[in-house]
Order: C-alpha cells, then structure tokens, then sequence
C-alpha cells in the first residue's frame, strides 16, 4: 500500500545537475525510483546519466511535466531558490511537491503558503527527509525514494511513518 507516491510515480527532480540533487537522484534510480526528468535553468538540452540510465534535463518545470509526465517533483535547490522552485512545480500542476532543501527563508514559505491556497499541489517539506513507499523487491527495492532517507531501511507494511525527523524516522522504521 502506498500513500502519497507508488512504484509508478514519475518523478523529476528540481536541482539534478548539482552535487546534492545528482547524488540523490542517483541514489533514487538504483532504489528503482522512475526518475523520468531533472530540472536545471540554464541546462535544459543536457542528459543526466546514471547506470546507463538517460534522464532528459529541462529548463523549466512545466516543459518537464510536458514532455514526460512526472507528478511529483523533489526539490534541491538552495535555499534562496526554493520558494520558487516549489511555486513553479504548483503552477505546473503537480500532485507532490517534496522540499528537501534546509533554510528556506521563513517570509519565502509564508508566500509559497499563501500562494498554494486552494491549489492540487501537495507539499512535503521544507527541510525534509523525503518520501519512501518500499517496493516488493529484495531489500525493497522497485519502490519509490524521493529525497535523501535511506531506502534499504525501509520495508513493506501496513504503517506509515509521518515525522518532523529524519532521524526518528529512520529509528521508526
């Protein structure tokens, strides 16, 4: 059972070309994630590349979600950036938006707060591990990992973990 992204989630990730958000996507793609789009300004046109595995990189949200189909994004951008790295994901229609990146400036969120009233977009974060729903592989993989929390570590049930925490979570499950 999952509840908010499953196996068939398509996900992009916003920040793919930089050192943390590469690091993270490469993590979800052996975890079996369907990362189908990276979104870098400026780099649309590039490839990322992991394991033989070529993700088309795209300027801008709305062309990604176009041109692959992705519901979901993962954020890792700095934090100057990710008020509107997150608005631009609402305006493009996504189900999920999760926001991995730490110390977005409050006043930012309260405008990304203020601007989501009423919109489909569901937000997870800022400053958060993620999202996982294991996969029915061995070691849980095939699943969907969205964010920074270790896949392995999670298994195939009928809990979900919901925490402020990374570490507690990743001691809860």
């Amino acid at each position: 059972m999952s509840i908010l992204v499953s196996e068939e989630t398509r996900v992009l990730i916003q920040g793919i070309t930089g050192d943390f958000g590469g690091r993270h996507a490469r993590l979800s793609i052996d975890y079996g994630t369907c990362v189908s789009a990276g979104v870098t300004p400026g780099k649309g046109g590039q490839v990322f590349e992991h394991d033989g595995r070529k993700v088309p990189v795209f300027d801008t949200v709305a062309e990604a979600v176009r041109e692959t189909g992705a519901s979901v994004s993962a954020v890792f951008v700095p934090p100057p950036f990710a008020a509107d790295a997150i608005l631009e994901g609402v305006d493009a229609g996504l189900e999920l938006v999760v926001a991995i990146t730490e110390g977005i400036p409050v006043m930012d969120m309260m405008k990304v707060k203020q601007a989501m009233a009423g919109a489909r977009t569901r937000l997870v974060g800022p400053n958060c591990p993620g999202v996982v729903t294991p996969g029915r592989g061995e070691g849980s993989r095939g699943g969907c990992r969205i964010g920074i929390a270790p896949g392995y570590i999670h298994k195939r049930g009928n809990v979900g973990v919901v925490s402020r925490s990374g570490t507690l979570t990743y001691e809860a499950v």
